[in-house]
């Protein structure tokens, strides 16, 4: 994993940049430093939109203290000096050389608000790959009383980051990310699944005038292929109006092809003698388990277009809200599998975008040369 500055390491200037967003970050920081006025052009970010202990602290020192005056700021470091004192109650590590590499690395000071956009798009990547790594993590605590409304509810937080990256970034037209998708989702209780999707296709053989109160239940729910084609066979004896008992099921199972790998006729009549319980008791099993794998599946997709650094943030909205989607259709044949209303989902806050409210003079168009006071000051220790 790269390596990332620590907020009690003494020699920041010596720790490799691990991404492009850290010499974007050193640019910003370095233009504020250097022409303080340039923060009230400055908009979309905050200290939490870094991504190093060392460079917040800074950005929190920067925005808390009173701008200096523009001529006196030329002629010596007296700000400069309250910026590093101010930044070290955060992290200790900061030093003097490195303000001083901070405002020597950065091109143009006039060129902040891009540095700034930069850094606020690549904030919006580690939010949503954040956000969806906690969606997995929530589908897989077996330890939940309610891991269905609990799943939907991270699945909201998730869609209200997507929100606000979307008002931040408005999606272009066309636009989709270009990761291939992640491997299919990791079914919880897999042998328990396999059961339990038996006893719902002998139990539907045995009473198949329960099938059509769970109409919501679909091939797609089903985690072995074999089931699936099973319940399909099933729902189609009925449309059909045919008879139903395990003999017509294999019979219609032979007319769609689900005996050709193989597999012995009298195996799947056993699978079908075996009813207990209710029809809409497994189905209800297999919804939900249906449920929880969605959303492992649209999380795991959205990390993984995080993960490609090419993806913009126009493509991670795209990506993620087909991601979303998929959640959305099987919540809404959830709340008819259990007649239960749905949560509301939070309206997202409308985002803005505007930067402190100090106010800032007028920058020049060009960037000021450097003045000699704050080369030969900025590395001495205060």
């Amino acid at each position: 994993m790269p390596h990332s500055p620590e907020p009690d390491e003494d020699d920041l200037d010596a720790i490799p940049a691990p991404h492009p967003v850290f010499h974007v970050e050193q640019a910003l920081l370095g233009a504020l430093l250097f022409d303080p006025r340039r923060l009230g052009d400055v908009t979309g970010i905050s200290a939490d939109s870094f991504s190093t202990a060392a460079h917040a602290a800074l950005f929190t020192a920067i925005n808390a203290l009173p701008p200096p005056d523009p001529v006196e700021h030329t002629k010596n470091t007296k700000w400069l000096n309250q910026v590093l004192a101010a930044g070290r109650e955060q992290a200790r590590g900061l030093t003097a050389s490195y303000l001083h590499t901070l405002i020597q690395v950065c091109p143009w000071p006039r060129h902040a608000p891009a540095y700034a956009r930069m850094v606020e798009a690549e904030h919006a990547r580690r939010r949503l790959r954040a956000a969806a790594e906690h969606l997995v993590q929530t589908v897989h605590d077996a330890s939940l009383p309610h891991p269905v409304q609990t799943v939907l509810a991270e699945a909201d937080a998730l869609a209200a980051v997507v929100d606000d990256i979307a008002s931040r970034f408005p999606p272009r037209a066309g636009v989709l990310p270009r990761t291939p998708a992640s491997p299919p989702a990791t079914v919880p209780d897999y042998a328990e699944a396999v059961e339990e999707e038996q006893l719902l296709l002998a139990t539907a053989t045995a009473h198949p005038a329960d099938i059509d109160s769970v109409r919501w239940l679909i091939p797609e729910d089903f985690t072995q292929p074999l089931h699936a084609g099973l319940w399909q066979c099933l729902t189609t004896l009925m449309r059909r109006h045919e008879p139903v008992d395990p003999v017509t099921v294999l019979w219609e199972a032979q007319q769609r092809g689900l005996l050709h790998d193989g597999r012995e006729p009298g195996d799947v009549l056993c699978l079908l003698a075996e009813p207990a319980g209710s029809v809409e008791h497994w189905s209800q099993r297999a919804l939900k388990r249906s449920l929880l794998a969605a959303a492992d599946r649209s999380a795991r997709r959205i990390a993984a277009y995080t993960d490609d650094p090419t993806n913009t943030p126009f493509q991670l909205v795209a990506g993620a809200r087909r991601g979303l989607a998929d959640i959305g259709a099987i919540r809404t044949r959830w709340q008819h599998a259990t007649g239960r209303p749905l949560p509301q989902r939070p309206q997202a806050t409308p985002t803005t975008r505007a930067g402190p409210s100090i106010r800032r003079a007028p920058a020049a168009s060009q960037p000021p040369a450097r003045p000699a006071a704050v080369r030969a000051a900025v590395g001495r220790t205060p």
